[in-house]
């Protein structure tokens, strides 16, 4: 097949794995993550104005972001079947549509249920379609790069985090959250179906194996076929869901929060919004640094350090509240954390075959989306039940402690037989 590696064979110089084509449609990529990725921050940025405006309490104002989330990973699990059998542009065409009539009806909502409906049914399940299933395409091109290539993919997750957030703030500020939300809607049809089309046609190389690859310390190197720890595909599969939505319980509460969290404190919304856009702008190089360091240290390790500097983070934030201490854990949250979710498609391609990625990467991202849904909402259940965050923050770390667990255990079972290096 064309774009295969294997022992003693070349990439493809042109189109091929590992080629100038994949770095190239890697771009693309990207691009298209950070667009339409707005359907993920948007709605942590209107949270203010759409709970004043409906005179909802704060749980009943988050459940718009807990039923994108839900939309987003149940879409991205859809959507990577829908990829693997006709190929990425289908569903990233589908998805935009949805993504921009999400934004339009939102917009128009006259109810907060109305807005909710919006947001999970429409811009949840179509701005999945530009991230899980475009990641486990870009896994498909990459080789001997693959830690590092799914890395600048999935910065494109947290680009638009930090993009985002300050332009939707300036224009709810300056024309209102209905305005600004009418404008994203033409401004993702203009943007993402063009490039789309353009890049986008050609099928992935579906028989790209993992690659022999330096293990840590020089114990030798990882086996280019799965790895196993004497579970099932389905428990594994399983486990890593389990590890997926304990991990982004806790990951969601600052991300989720931070703008209302600096609002209750008398810091405003603005404050709030910089603190996101800077979380996640450090979560760029925390993605960049940890696809380095998952071509040298394996997924499953990766895992382990990031979880366990985001439990750290987590606990500052239950020990300084002021406004500069805010920005620089924020700051740290961000560095420390941005290497958890992208280290999952590692892991699956180490565990699974290739042509199992995009519903396997699916699945494991929609647990973490549904993470990210349900610890949004537990935080918001917890803040009007105690009427402060800090519980909320211990309720994360104890779901983050579950993530440590997991990744500790498959540390533990699923070392590779060493081999000699390559």
């Amino acid at each position: 097949m064309t774009g295969a590696i294997g022992p003693g064979h070349q990439p493809d110089a042109k189109l091929g794995v590992d080629s100038p084509y994949a770095w190239a449609r890697l771009v693309a990529a990207l691009l298209l993550s950070t667009i339409g990725g707005v359907g993920m921050w948007s709605v942590v940025v209107a949270l203010p104005p759409v709970q004043a405006e409906f005179a909802a309490a704060r749980s009943d104002a988050s459940l718009p972001y807990t039923l994108t989330m839900i939309g987003y990973g149940l879409g991205g699990m859809l959507m990577g079947r829908l990829s693997d059998r006709f190929g990425i542009l289908l569903p990233v065409i589908a998805g935009t549509v949805a993504l921009a009539a999400g934004y339009a009806c939102a917009g128009l909502s006259a109810h907060l249920w109305q807005f909710t409906l919006a947001q999970g049914l429409l811009i949840g399940v179509g701005s999945s379609a530009t991230f899980a299933p475009l990641l486990a395409d870009t896994s498909m091109w990459f080789a001997r790069r693959r830690g590092i290539a799914v890395a600048i993919f999935a910065s494109g997750n947290y680009l638009a985090g930090t993009v985002w957030p300050p332009l939707v703030q300036h224009y709810i500020d300056s024309a209102g959250w209905r305005a600004t939300y009418f404008g994203i809607a033409l401004f993702c049809m203009a943007t993402v179906l063009p490039l789309a089309a353009a890049v986008l046609r050609r099928r992935s190389p579906r028989d790209a194996p993992v690659v022999s690859r330096p293990a840590a310390s020089g114990l030798g190197a990882a086996p280019a076929s799965p790895l196993s720890v004497g579970l099932s595909p389905g428990a594994l599969q399983g486990l890593l869901i389990v590890a997926g939505l304990s991990c982004c319980i806790a990951m969601s509460m600052p991300q989720v929060h931070i703008v209302a969290y600096c609002g209750d404190l008398g810091y405003g919304a603005a404050r709030g919004a910089q603190m996101l856009s800077l979380m996640l702008g450090f979560g760029i190089v925390s993605r960049l640094a940890s696809g380095w360091i998952v071509d040298r240290i394996g997924g499953v390790r990766t895992l382990l350090l990031g979880s366990g500097l985001q439990m750290l983070a987590l606990a500052l934030f239950l020990g300084f509240d002021g406004l500069v201490s805010l920005y620089v854990i924020s700051a740290l949250f961000g560095l420390f954390q941005g290497g958890i979710v992208p280290s999952y498609a590692i892991i699956v391609r180490e565990y699974f075959p290739a042509r199992e990625a995009g519903a396997r990467v699916g699945a494991v991202f929609m647990a973490t989306l549904f993470g990210m849904a349900l610890g949004g909402w537990m935080s918001g259940v917890i803040f009007d039940l105690s009427g402060s965050y800090d519980a909320a923050f211990v309720n994360g770390l104890l779901w983050n402690l579950v993530n440590v667990a997991i990744a500790a255990w498959l540390l533990r079972q699923g070392r590779p037989r060493l081999v000699p290096a390559a």
